[in-house]
């Protein structure tokens, strides 16, 4: 196996933390869908798996690189004053033309990789980029925010309406046209069939994922739009493992409900960012591969 510290990636984690805060960190995400789900197609069509493992989900523009980079370098450019919350990851970062924003993601880039690497190695029963990309975003809460892990109710943003922190009708949070139940549950049920069928159809289990992550285009241009990846990639593996689209669109709600809950435990309230797709990702793939 090849060294985690091989210079060539760790070089590479570095350009793309830079890469990724540049960008901001949802265009970052979006960019890893597009590769992802380019990769698979190659892999359809009969090429090899090189381009989704080491480009898609690889040292240069994985989401535990890239993304979460960004995600970080937010943090400090919310807590130096540059963005109004940490929480922002749709600004692309080189607006502020700081230098030091940028090395911030450049580091953070390499962490995310050494991390991801290490954790691969341990052969742990969860998705370890998604476990990266949690620590990493709670390192940075713990650096540069003020609001502690769980963030602090009284924070909310001016036009949140709740008036507890698990209602589910507050508005400017995370995805607002998400946190109905109707739409958690119609949503976490069709992208979960949609993404099992996929599997089913190619094998791929990163197909869907690539798809729903692509698809972030939308809200990073025009302000909405659906954010599914988290339920594609714990529904393809339900159904992977099972072969039953009913399994899968099962864990389609289970993980849609998870993000939802999640983000009201760990980014609703705060002032920097932890993924609520990630935490979902980690919570249910871990059931998967326990379970099923």
């Amino acid at each position: 196996m090849e060294s985690i510290f091989e210079l060539n990636s760790v070089l590479a984690a570095f350009a793309g933390g830079v890469f990724g805060t540049s960008i901001g960190g949802l265009s970052a995400f979006l960019f890893c869908g597009f590769l992802i789900l380019a990769g698979e197609l190659i892999v359809i069509a009969g090429g090899p798996e090189t381009f989704t493992t080491q480009i898609g989900l690889g040292p240069l523009f994985g989401p535990h690189v890239a993304f979460a980079a960004a995600t970080v370098a937010a943090a400090y450019a919310g807590k130096k004053g540059y963005l109004d919350t940490g929480v922002d990851i749709l600004t692309p970062l080189i607006k502020f033309k700081d230098w030091r924003i940028l090395a911030v993601g450049g580091i953070f880039g390499i962490i995310g990789y050494l991390l991801g690497a290490f954790f691969t190695g341990l052969d742990l029963p969860t998705d370890v980029l998604a476990l990266t990309i949690v620590l990493l975003q709670i390192s940075a809460r713990l650096i540069w925010g003020n609001t502690g892990i769980f963030g602090e109710f009284d924070t909310c943003k001016s036009d949140c309406d709740s008036r507890w922190k698990w209602d589910a009708s507050e508005e400017g949070c995370w995805v607002p046209a998400q946190r109905t139940i109707g739409l958690t549950i119609i949503l976490g049920l069709g992208v979960g069939v949609a993404s099992g069928y996929m599997v089913l159809m190619t094998d791929s289990v990163f197909i869907g994922f690539g798809f729903a992550g692509f698809l972030l285009i939308l809200l990073q241009t025009i302000g909405v739009g659906p954010v599914t990846h988290h339920i594609a990639l714990p529904a393809a593996l339900a159904t992977a493992a099972t072969g039953s689209l009913i399994v899968g669109g099962v864990f389609g709600i289970i993980a849609a409900f998870a993000a939802d809950l999640l983000s009201r435990a760990f980014t609703d309230w705060a002032d920097t960012y932890i993924d609520p797709p990630a935490c979902s990702i980690l919570v249910v793939s871990t059931l998967v591969i326990l379970v099923l």
